[in-house]
């Protein structure tokens, strides 16, 4: 028995709102440290492509303009997310204390 269409809007719908907040999260990283440019145009490219299939053989309805905005709030998210990173936290008095 074949999986439904509905079934797999909704996978695609998933998978590109997951590639959305990756691409954020890529995009903060180029600006912030510097790294290179193709990985955050490679997770544009798939979050464009899964949010686009979800309307190959439907009209656009609400759940595609709701997907697309979800995607647009977790591309926001994923960037704000990166540029508030907390910085990692120093361990080493704890792990080799000071000799007296």
């Amino acid at each position: 028995m074949p999986a439904s269409f509905e079934f797999l809007r909704g996978v695609l719908g998933i998978i590109g709102l997951g590639c959305a907040y990756m691409a954020g999260r890529s995009l903060a990283a180029v600006h912030r440290e510097g790294r290179k440019l193709s990985t955050l145009y490679g997770w544009v490219i798939r979050a464009v492509l899964c949010l686009s299939a979800i309307i190959f053989r439907h009209p656009v309805d609400l759940i595609a303009m709701a997907l697309w905005g979800f995607g647009a709030l977790l591309f926001g998210a994923g960037y704000m997310q990166a540029l508030h990173r907390k910085a990692p936290e120093d361990l080493s008095h704890e792990i080799f204390p000071p000799e007296s």
